[in-house]
């Protein structure tokens, strides 16, 4: 579930700029002066949206058949792209401790090599997260 596509509905405000709905998501609204601005809020706000009802345990919605969207005048259908793992990576990096177990070898070994087993260690669980 990193990548997910959710269609949003593209309003023109009648001050200029946009303002964009969600229709699986009816809390997630928001607004930009242009379009690149207009789809960058949308992507924020979508990940704001979508890790808030992550974090209070609530179902978080498919998305609907973009087909089958009706559209008000003024309106248009954009579909919205959001990694939750970029997201995360760029609104979570709070450290947190970890205590674990590894052979004495590999310890003795690791650390005549000098490594940085927290930075060994990030590496790793990164690249196994993004196989997945």
């Amino acid at each position: 579930m990193n990548k997910l596509f959710y269609p949003a509905v593209f309003h023109k405000a009648e001050e200029g700029g946009f303002w964009i709905s969600f229709p699986d998501i009816p809390e997630c609204l928001t607004q930009g002066e242009d379009m690149t601005e207009a789809y960058e809020m949308a992507v924020e706000a979508l990940g704001l949206a979508i890790t808030s009802r992550e974090d209070e345990k609530q179902p978080i919605p498919s998305a609907s058949d973009p087909s089958s969207i009706s559209l008000e005048t003024d309106s248009f259908l954009v579909v919205v792209e959001f990694d939750m793992l970029a997201y995360k990576k760029r609104t979570n990096a709070r450290a947190v401790k970890k205590t674990l177990s590894i052979p004495e070898w590999l310890n003795e070994a690791a650390m005549d090599m000098g490594l940085n087993f927290s930075q060994v260690l990030q590496e790793a669980l990164m690249q196994k997260v993004q196989m997945h």
